[in-house]
């Protein structure tokens, strides 16, 4: 496949050769995985699935075993009225303390478990908010964290690799904060086999191991969301693991190929990088994963981070896999595309998020 994309590129007219982008003209030098073919029946999507799992994982490193439930904390609780707010931390194994809030409904009991959502925050380069984007409204129209509480369901969040507390503490320590201490993260992650996004959803499931734990929480309904990374977090996550029930994920839902040829790589930081993925398949394999659970996007057609050609192919190859599961999964994956809307998340689509959470997690219907 290299040698018949150089041979095109020579046999190209110089005008034909100067019309190629930069992003072209790298493609045509390199051998990345076609876009995924979709089997014709399920039980041919079962075994496809089980080793597009197991490739994504062994694409993530060699990351070091999860700490167990038992190493969480509950170092603060505050009485909020309708809820109590809760401070956890846990020594992840790997040289850091991961700190993050609860959000515990007075109504969510032992004898009457709730539902709950893992929210996964943003990166926007506001590397010092991390898990306290649940209280504010630097991402969301309103404070999440406060916001699913008042609508019955558990919440959680934790500061990812090198946001919140965990600013300044990589290896380089506090002398390396924000976007350099993301990157000194990322090298020292690549030089012990493993990746930043591997240690990132890590820490993501060791969070949902702990909400799974929780005597008030059903861990049968529950729903992971976030905006921008938290979405590709949310995404992954659902491909990871078989026990979120659903998700909503807002911004970055991204095509590789198609953010490449839009020259749109500066769009992403370095954290979310996975050495060899586009040699074995392109984004639509990990989205695919999640059926028949539901899922939906939300994405701007002008967010640069998601070039829309993209986003309408890959909800063209995920939604063939969710009919593969029948008729009535086809309504659990939803593609919504807003007309003249960047990176954002609007109240519109808050509302929608409650909705389809109401729906899928708090909800009765299946899994």
């Amino acid at each position: 496949m290299r040698t018949t994309a150089v041979c095109l590129i020579l046999l190209l007219t110089p005008m034909q050769a100067a019309e190629l982008t930069t992003a072209d003209t790298w493609l045509a030098h390199t051998q990345i995985a076609p876009a995924m073919q979709v089997p014709a029946n399920l039980a041919a999507w079962e075994q496809q699935r089980t080793q597009i799992r197991a490739k994504l994982i062994d694409l993530l490193g060699d990351l070091p075993p999860r700490p167990p439930v038992s190493a969480i904390q509950v170092t603060s609780r505050e009485d909020k009225g309708a809820y109590t707010l809760e401070t956890i931390q846990f020594d992840n194994g790997v040289g850091e303390i991961v700190k993050g809030y609860m959000f515990v409904p007075k109504s969510a009991t032992a004898q009457s478990k709730a539902p709950a959502i893992l929210y996964c925050h943003w990166h926007g380069g506001q590397y010092d908010i991390g898990k306290d984007e649940l209280l504010g409204t630097n991402a969301t129209p309103v404070a999440a964290g406060p916001a699913l509480a008042a609508a019955g369901y558990v919440v959680l969040g934790i500061d990812a690799p090198c946001f919140g507390e965990r600013n300044g503490q990589g290896p380089d320590g506090p002398q390396q904060k924000g976007n350099a201490g993301e990157m000194t993260a990322a090298k020292f992650h690549l030089w012990a086999g493993r990746t930043l996004w591997g240690m990132m959803l890590r820490d993501d499931l060791t969070a949902l191991d702990y909400l799974c734990s929780r005597p008030e929480v059903d861990a049968q309904r529950i729903g992971v969301t976030g905006i921008s990374m938290g979405s590709t977090r949310s995404w992954w996550l659902m491909a990871l693991d078989d026990r979120p029930r659903a998700a909503v994920c807002v911004g970055c839902m991204t095509r590789y190929e198609e953010l490449i040829r839009a020259g749109m790589l500066k769009a992403h930081g370095i954290y979310y990088f996975v050495p060899g993925m586009l040699k074995h398949f392109d984004t639509e394999a990990v989205i695919a994963l999640a059926a028949p659970r539901p899922i939906l996007f939300m994405t701007g057609d002008q967010d640069g981070g998601s070039p829309v050609a993209g986003v309408r192919h890959l909800g063209d190859i995920v939604s063939q896999v969710y009919a593969l599961h029948g008729d009535d999964a086809t309504q659990r994956f939803e593609n919504t595309i807003y007309p003249d809307v960047g990176h954002v998340y609007l109240p519109e689509m808050w509302e929608k998020t409650l909705l389809w959470m109401e729906r899928w997690v708090k909800g009765p219907g299946e899994k």
